[in-house]
């Protein structure tokens, strides 16, 4: 007698891809080696072509589970994306996710039709594919390589939003195959998806904000789950209206990321492990799809095509792009090199497979290879770049100030703030510094715990822990104290986690 479930294998196997890849990226990340590429490589030695353990043919469903992917990966982008950030990089970030990635296309595809000698629809196509930076390799970059405040926000908010731009040319070449549209089709499609995306992040950001800060709905593990639902919320409006819902995602995570200050903990930790989740399962899949003797053939395009848009497209829209907002050669130079490619590319591949295009598998094989190649040169290399182009930033400007908690059933947070060299503390008794927003409760100096009413001067590597009134400025009011700068009242943007 056996209980066999259908379902069995697959939970099996995909738990030990899972263990495996989370394996492997930890074996990446001691010699610096990109964890998505790992992770391709898995997936491909695991289909097929490799040890023929997975078959997975279905284009269609691979296409349906990436997208769900890119949406958890978008939605936590948005959420821990400082508003600081998107006001100091909104206009360079702007100019990069619309322009610059038409540019790029631009480039890319005439290079397809003149060297390559490809049909001018597949050069097109193969040109809208690749003009988008990806959201999850930058992210996964920005973790690990301390950057300055501005390259650091301008690469996250440009990644974040010119998916919709690339969907919108792919989806659209796409449509030319399967009828004739004509010019005012392309206008009305493209202002209905950024002003529906717009309108529809915008919308349910703010009422999702509102539900998570004002419901009591009991545990505190139910508020991540809501803010998950809010996010599917987004994209399914944006979809009813026509506009885009990989940017009404990205929109509603950054306002509820602004706005909700209550469960902020829980819900980006939450969100932070169900992305790196949908991440490694994204790549894993995308490397099943793939055919590895298929490659070689279409090396010598893939190749060309990778060139031409690492040194020619990129560095040639950023800088049009950048130029106008005062960055410097060194800085124009490192955003061109740090255009990764990634998942977004590979899954919009799949729209002319699924389309029926008949270019489709050599528009995948040639997007995969280049998705490759970035993630091994371009991945590998962008901390030696940053180094001789002397963009970096110390790991302490980087570090949150203040990081703060509710507790529950009070109307108070529990602040910790590590005293840094750089902070105004330092050197100072802790009963001379009491702020003016809190009460500081005690200071934690390696394994010991001191009150603050002794005569405690505070030195760097300790820890304050302060009581703090729950307010949406707390986080700010709590950071411009430590840094020794004028205590401002009112509501800041600025009002989260890591401020």
């Amino acid at each position: 007698m056996t209980a066999d479930l259908p379902a069995d294998v697959w939970i099996l196997a995909a738990g030990a891809l899972l263990v495996a890849a989370i394996l492997a990226a930890g074996f990446a990340g001691k010699v610096r080696i990109p964890g998505l590429l790992l992770f391709l490589v898995l997936g491909m030695l695991v289909a097929d072509d490799g040890l023929g353990l997975v078959r997975l043919s279905d284009v269609e469903l691979a296409q349906t589970l990436g997208t769900v992917a890119l949406l958890l990966i978008l939605f936590e982008g948005g959420l821990t994306t400082k508003p600081g950030d998107v006001r100091r990089a909104a206009g360079p970030a702007l100019a990069l996710a619309t322009a610059g990635v038409v540019v790029t296309a631009a480039v890319v595809a005439l290079a397809g039709w003149w060297l390559l000698d490809l049909d001018p629809l597949t050069a097109m196509l193969i040109g809208a594919v690749v003009s988008s930076t990806d959201a999850a390799a930058v992210f996964a970059v920005l973790r690990r390589s301390p950057l300055p405040r501005r390259m650091s926000a301008l690469l996250e908010v440009e990644s974040g939003a010119n998916d919709p731009v690339a969907i919108m040319l792919t989806v659209g070449l796409v449509a030319t195959f399967t009828g004739t549209p004509e010019p005012a089709d392309w206008v009305v499609f493209g202002v209905t998806q950024v002003v529906g995306g717009i309108v529809a992040g915008a919308v349910v950001g703010l009422a999702g904000s509102w539900t998570l800060s004002r419901a009591a709905l009991g545990p505190t593990g139910v508020y991540p789950v809501l803010a998950l639902g809010v996010a599917g919320l987004a994209y399914g409006a944006a979809a009813l209206v026509g506009g885009s819902g990989f940017l009404a995602v990205y929109l509603a995570g950054l306002v509820v990321g602004a706005r909700v200050t209550l469960h902020r903990r829980e819900i980006r930790t939450f969100h932070e492990g169900l992305s790196n989740t949908a991440e490694v399962g994204l790549f894993l899949l995308l490397g099943m799809l793939v055919f590895p003797s298929e490659l070689p053939p279409v090396a010598g395009t893939a190749v060309l095509v990778a060139v031409v848009l690492v040194l020619v497209a990129r560095p040639l829209a950023v800088g049009l792009c950048l130029v106008w907002f005062g960055y410097t050669w060194r800085e124009i130079a490192f955003v061109s090199w740090v255009g990764l490619r990634g998942a977004v590319p590979i899954v919009l591949a799949t729209f002319p497979a699924v389309a029926g295009y008949p270019e489709g598998a050599l528009i995948f094989n040639v997007v995969f290879f280049v998705v490759l190649a970035s993630a091994a040169v371009q991945g590998v290399s962008i901390r030696s770049v940053a180094r001789f182009l002397g963009i970096a930033a110390a790991v302490h400007d980087l570090a949150p100030v203040a990081s703060g908690r509710p507790l529950a059933g009070t109307a108070t947070e529990l602040f910790e703030v590590p005293v840094r060299p750089d902070l105004a503390l330092v050197g100072r008794r802790a009963v001379d510094v009491e702020p003016p927003c809190g009460r500081i409760t005690a200071v934690v100096r390696d394994q010991e715990t001191l009150l603050p009413h002794d005569p405690v001067e505070l030195r760097a590597g300790d820890v304050l822990l302060l009581v703090v009134p729950r307010r949406p400025d707390a986080a700010r009011q709590v950071t411009a104290w430590a840094r020794g700068e004028p205590v401002r009242s009112g509501v800041s943007d600025d009002r989260r986690e890591g401020v």
